[in-house]
């Protein structure tokens, strides 16, 4: 009689394809602030007349150039969006993903409106702030601040959720960015074009895209089904 020992081969780790496709949703929400703030940064430096230090991201959308800041808009409001739905199907948490939603939702609707000229950069731009604001200037403040305050809303949310699951470094990283962005966002409402308003908030919309980034990673790495 001839003893056969059977050697099992290691079980292979695979995704079911919902857990592929939430992680290719996933996937979009460091990609959003790799476009977006990539965007602006090498549009501040290389368009004549705008001054990062001085003049707001959105200004960017006036002039010949500004279809790029426009498609700049919409392409990462898309990717937010995307990244919020990977986080709907990978999270039993609704608000967060809603939240994040409509922040991207707010991304998109701010390069429908376009920003009014200001601060002497766009066709016919005064040399500070607009006197008068237009139709589409309104309604991109309006996108714009449902976006911001969605964001911050955001950062709390997912702390809750993160701290529940154990996550409690992440939790506090989540509110202290929502804390930093609200007030890098109280100090732009001023309409104050100071260095010491405007670049803190160049780093808060950054540190936001990079919290994006970091939580769509997080719930990419524990998708597995």
């Amino acid at each position: 009689m001839t003893t056969q020992t059977a050697t099992a081969a290691p079980a292979a780790t695979t995704c079911s394809p919902r857990a592929r496709v939430t992680k290719s949703l996933l996937g979009y929400g460091p990609l959003a602030g790799a476009v977006f703030v990539g965007s602006i940064l090498v549009q501040g430096l290389t368009r004549r007349g705008f001054s990062i230090p001085h003049d707001d991201a959105s200004l960017l959308a006036n002039g010949p150039l500004g279809w790029i800041q426009v498609v700049t808009f919409l392409v990462a409001g898309a990717m937010t969006i995307a990244a919020a739905v990977g986080a709907r199907r990978a999270t039993p948490s609704r608000w967060a993903p809603r939240l994040i939603g409509l922040y991207g939702a707010g991304l998109m609707a701010a390069g429908v409106f376009r920003a009014d000229p200001a601060d002497g950069f766009g066709p016919g731009a005064p040399a500070g702030q607009a006197t008068h604001i237009s139709w589409h200037g309104d309604g991109h403040l309006l996108a714009a601040s449902v976006g911001f305050v969605a964001i911050i809303a955001a950062c709390f949310v997912v702390a809750r959720y993160l701290s529940r699951a154990g996550h409690r470094g992440l939790a506090i990283y989540s509110r202290v960015t929502g804390v930093a962005f609200l007030a890098a966002f109280a100090g732009v409402t001023t309409g104050s074009s100071s260095p010491g308003i405007v670049l803190p908030f160049y780093a808060a919309v950054t540190a936001i895209f990079a919290w994006l980034a970091i939580v769509s990673v997080h719930l990419y790495r524990r998708t597995t089904n």
